[in-house]
């Protein structure tokens, strides 16, 4: 009977909202919704008299994280943090009291305690005097750097990137591309800049990204959309215009069909321009770290033109030599052009560099949730067409082919081929081999979705020759 009901009170009255601290998780109107999801709360900062809580809606993208006034909690059920860094609230009489959060190496969390005096404890989010900046981050790259150097070269020493941010090595494959996989902190897991103009956009960003501390103060970050610098105003980005020659990214123009063009960009000759892409990249996507060491890396930046310039739609990063036969680090569509066939056309024209080397590849892992869904769109798509357009060899032949046919056609890897092939269901045992079985609902949704898919590359546009960056005095 004890047990039973030390299950059941895991949470909560809260008598008041000055009770609540980070760590601490309970039911929050999500903006724009109805819904009261159980969010965390993430941080508390006191504006003009009013009290706001960042959260975290738990099992949501962070994309969605926010801040929110007290009138969006839902105090009924609160579950606070206890030591074990878990949320619940002990089983006691009255309200129970957190204690102060410790924030460690272990990443600990505080514990509920009995009656009394509340105290709220200090934030472990830095201040905003105390947040990031650009000389800091480079500071910490280039010291990263010599140090790796002084210690002599390794195969992981040789690929791997400097980091603006101090972190102990992600278990699991090593991510590049500017980039790598990063753990939570309190800091990353906040967004720090309220909103940035690119071109004709403004866009909301996604996802914490290191500019500097005098940048994310301000309302609006304002970028030029064609050498990708910040500026603190609007004025400041005209006066910038008027100096900036850029129309385009610097770089070599290696396909153009229609309004659309991309350009290859070198890390290591263009230093500035792809730094400060994986820093506008970086507000858009999660699971990655930036890294100001570029050199390794190609950037293949895709733009529309007219009359004004070429406006980047997107971009993709690759490794000069990837010992895992990566043909992507990382990939980025900006969202003003999201869900409009770009994302694919990206993915489309990185297995096209594959083809031209005479190899298969596939992206760097982990994907997000939106790379993730466009890249198993894609690999269906090309797939399925590869297997539509098979032609029997005899009169009373069924077609065949085999995984390592569709893997040279495609380019794409052969376990992403097979884990592709087992989720879309079409592989079955029988009578000693392996059949690959096409319904008529899967060729009426792939032919609807092949209708949709207008722009396409076209191989005979890409004016592309692959180098081989096996001597390091080529980069």
């Amino acid at each position: 009977m004890k047990v039973e009901m030390e299950e059941i009170d895991d949470s909560t009255i809260c008598d008041s909202v000055s009770s609540l601290v980070e760590g601490c998780r309970l039911p929050v109107h999500m903006s724009g919704t109805d819904d009261w999801p159980l969010a965390e709360i993430v941080s508390i900062k006191d504006v003009r008299g009013r009290r706001l809580y960042y959260v975290h809606y738990v099992d949501f993208n962070k994309r969605l994280d926010e801040w929110v006034g007290e009138e969006s909690l839902d105090t009924r059920k609160v579950h606070f943090p206890r030591r074990d860094g878990g949320s619940n609230t002990a089983a006691v009489s009255g309200v129970s009291t957190p204690k102060k959060l410790h924030i460690g190496a272990g990443g600990g969390g505080g514990g509920g305690g009995g009656g009394g005096s509340i105290s709220r404890p200090s934030s472990p989010v830095a201040t905003p005097t105390e947040l990031i900046n650009g000389s800091a981050v480079l500071a910490a790259a280039l010291q990263k750097r010599m140090n790796r150097k002084r210690k002599g070269p390794s195969l992981e020493s040789e690929d791997s990137q400097d980091a603006p941010i101090q972190q102990q090595p992600s278990p699991g494959p090593r991510q590049s591309g500017s980039m790598v996989a990063h753990h939570d902190d309190v800091v990353t897991r906040m967004k720090n800049v309220e909103m940035i103009e690119l071109g004709r956009h403004r866009i909301k960003p996604w996802y914490f990204a290191p500019y500097p501390q005098e940048m994310v103060g301000l309302q609006c970050i304002y970028i030029c959309e064609f050498c990708l610098k910040y500026r603190k105003s609007r004025k400041c980005l005209e006066r910038h215009l008027a100096k900036c020659n850029l129309r385009h990214p610097p770089g070599n123009e290696i396909y153009r069909k229609g309004n659309i063009t991309f350009f290859e960009i070198d890390g290591r000759k263009n230093k500035s321009y792809a730094q400060n892409l994986c820093l506008l990249a970086k507000l858009f996507l999660d699971h990655k770290t930036l890294y100001y060491d570029t050199d390794p890396f190609l950037f293949y930046v895709m733009t529309v033109f007219d009359n004004r310039g070429f406006h980047i739609v997107g971009y993709f990063s690759k490794e000069k030599e990837s010992t895992e036969d990566y043909n992507v680090a990382c990939i980025l569509t900006m969202p003003p052009y999201q869900r409009k066939g770009y994302g694919k056309l990206l993915i489309e024209f990185s297995y096209e560099l594959s083809k031209f080397e005479g190899k298969t590849g596939s992206p760097e892992k982990p994907l997000s949730d939106l790379g993730l869904l466009s890249y198993r769109s894609y690999w269906s798509q090309t797939i399925l067409e590869i297997l539509t357009s098979v032609q029997p060899v005899g009169d009373n032949e069924k077609p065949q082919i085999t995984i390592n046919e569709m893997c040279e056609l495609t380019s794409i890897k052969k376990e992403d081929v097979i884990s592709t092939l087992q989720n879309l269901n079409l592989i079955n045992y029988y009578k000693g081999q392996y059949i690959i079985t096409l319904n008529k609902e899967i060729l009426e949704n792939h032919n609807s979705a092949m209708q949709k898919r207008i722009i396409r590359i076209d191989p005979k546009c890409l004016h592309w020759t692959p180098k081989d960056w096996g001597k390091r005095a080529k980069w």
